[in-house]
């Protein structure tokens, strides 16, 4: 199915994805004033969603105006003037950025991050304009935006469920139409399973692919920035722009250029001139993805999904990655670990908070960070920090990181067989607000299926394949190999061509 055509009747902005924006801007038919203008009027309209922590009309319209002028120059460049968001994780100078935590409120960053800045309007940047910063976990650390110290996130095709997390704000804001896309991080599937729970687009690349230069550090050999938006093309804009080498700044970013993720797939012919687009491309299931612990209605939706991929001439086959199950313990040592270390910065003496009476430094340690982190964080602080202790290291981090590379093992095993690997983003559909509270383990289970390919440093993305129970969207997940993330966006794009899930939208998007 072709995409909805544009009339006066039927448009609005945003109605619009990232690619049709900037054709209308570089074509003159709107400006950037009038677009940033409008989805600043819809974020007041729906701020109960949650998914904004950071708001400032006045910089984000002078952004707009720097880029109206770079367009009245005869500049034309793929994102130039088109809104997007960013979790608040990634530092701003116009903006405050928190990570959805009280230990950072009212903190002002110095600079931008580097995908901030490649993103923006500043020079050498792709000319997006920043609307605001988008509410997260805090700390990224949680699988339903519920760990934010500030408001909880409401999935907007039900506000009584979780968007996922913990790049929840972004995702309920591209779901909700109030930003045409917005940027996310994934350590352990905070992009793919927030996109797969509100039903839209969203890519993990090769770690290191896109700079860590600026983004609050949770587990800093886990992390790494990818785009949410609307379709895959969109996704594939803004990781053309966002990705590169940063060696002076992140010396984890990968020595590979910049690559132009978007044109293929603009090229891409719907005319029916090629009936089988994806013939040759070998599409692996996991057995350990389809088992018990899946959600029939997910399940299902996954494999009509497939059958269209199979319909695209597309081969599905069997490959097993055995130690799927063993990913969450790995993780759940590795990852509070590094956030141990990572946090420790956070003691009030430089930045962040601190309490207002004490009696001696210990004792301003003790209640600055009593008073600044909430309970999830406080929880893998104090696990990294046992599992890092003397007596425990080699039994536990260092046990983690053995199994870690057997998993990415696996993964290169099943790669023999197959050319991308499908099935299921999370095991289930977005739950209500409240309903893993009391049990952090559910929560941490609800990324099953994204843990080992962050483990492992592969790309994987969430593309949207129908809806379960009580008429929630469902993601399927597609994990590459190490630096095919044109694959992923390629096949992605294909099956968005054929299909119009990734079209649909909440009745609050009206």
């Amino acid at each position: 199915m072709s995409s909805i055509p544009l009339t006066p009747s039927n448009l609005d902005l945003h109605d619009l994805g990232v690619a049709q924006l900037a054709a209308k801007l570089a074509a003159g038919d709107i400006s950037s004033v009038e677009v940033t203008q409008h989805f600043l009027n819809r974020i007041g309209q729906h701020a109960g969603l949650g998914a904004f922590l950071a708001l400032d009309a006045d910089v984000s319209l002078a952004q707009a105006r720097a880029a109206d002028a770079r367009l009245a120059a005869g500049e034309r460049t793929p994102l130039l003037g088109v809104p997007l968001a960013h979790k608040d994780v990634f530092v701003t100078r116009d903006f405050p950025t928190t990570a959805g935590s009280k230990m950072l409120a009212n903190y002002r960053s110095p600079f931008d991050a580097t995908v901030v800045s490649r993103l923006g309007v500043g020079p050498g940047g792709a000319g997006m304009v920043t609307l605001g910063k988008l509410n997260c976990d805090e700390f990224a650390m949680g699988s339903g935006n519920e760990n934010s110290a500030y408001q909880k996130v409401q999935n907007p095709w039900d506000t009584s469920r979780v968007p996922g997390g913990s790049s929840g704000g972004s995702a309920a804001a591209v779901a909700a139409r109030l930003v045409p896309a917005a940027t996310g991080t994934d350590t352990g599937g905070s992009i793919r399973q927030p996109a797969s729970l509100t039903g839209i687009t969203g890519i993990k690349p090769t770690y290191g692919r896109c700079s860590r230069y600026g983004m609050v550090a949770f587990a800093s050999s886990l992390d790494q920035a990818g785009p949410m938006a609307r379709s895959a093309l969109d996704c594939a804009l803004l990781l053309s722009a966002m990705a590169g080498p940063d060696p002076d700044r992140d010396s984890t970013s990968l020595d590979m250029p910049a690559v132009d993720y978007a044109t293929d797939l603009i090229a891409a012919r719907t005319d029916g001139t090629s009936a089988k687009p994806l013939k040759g491309l070998r599409i692996g299931l996991p057995t350990q993805f389809f088992g018990a612990g899946c959600a029939p209605d997910v399940l299902a939706a996954v494999r009509g999904a497939l059958s269209e991929f199979e319909k695209l001439g597309a081969t599905l086959v069997d490959v097993s990655l055995p130690l799927t199950e063993l990913s969450i313990p790995v993780y759940y040592v590795i990852a509070p670990a590094e956030a141990s270390s990572n946090l420790s910065r956070f003691d009030g003496v430089r930045y962040g908070h601190r309490a207002a009476h004490y009696t001696d430094l210990t004792d301003m340690y003790k209640k600055s960070r009593s008073e600044g982190f909430g309970d999830e964080a406080t929880r893998r602080i104090m696990i990294g920090t046992y599992v890092l202790s003397h007596g425990y290291y080699d039994a536990y981090y260092l046990k983690a990181q053995k199994i870690r590379r057997l998993i990415a093992q696996d993964f290169q095993t099943a790669f023999a067989q197959c050319d991308v690997i499908a099935g299921p983003v999370s095991p289930t559909v977005a739950w209500k607000i409240g309903e893993k509270s009391d049990d952090p383990v559910a929560s941490y289970l609800a990324d099953i299926y994204t843990l080992s390919s962050s483990l492992a440093g592969l790309p994987g993305m969430s593309v949207p394949a129908g809806f379960g129970a009580g008429g929630m969207p469902v993601g399927l997940q597609l994990i590459g190999n190490y630096f095919k993330e044109a694959q992923l966006l390629g096949a992605a794009h294909q099956f968005q061509l054929a299909t119009d899930w990734h079209q649909k939208a909440p009745g609050i998007s009206a």
